[in-house]
């Protein structure tokens, strides 16, 4: 059985990607949206992927702590 490729929630996709391109500039690299992944590392692209999560993370822990 393959896997969808919808996201469960389409209006948090927006969101999603506005997070993947602060967190890439962030770690400087510019215009990550529009850059040919495949001409990245996959060392950069996976450092973008575990900084989303920890952003995510401490939003989350922020929340429930009540900040």
């Amino acid at each position: 059985m393959s896997r969808s490729r919808k996201p469960v929630n389409p209006a948090a996709q927006e969101a999603l990607n506005r997070l993947k391109e602060e967190t890439a500039a962030e770690i400087g690299l510019k215009d990550y949206n529009n850059t040919y992944k495949g001409a990245l590392t996959s060392a950069d692209n996976g450092r973008v992927g575990g900084q989303m999560v920890r952003k995510m993370i401490q939003a989350q822990e922020s929340k429930f702590a009540g900040k």
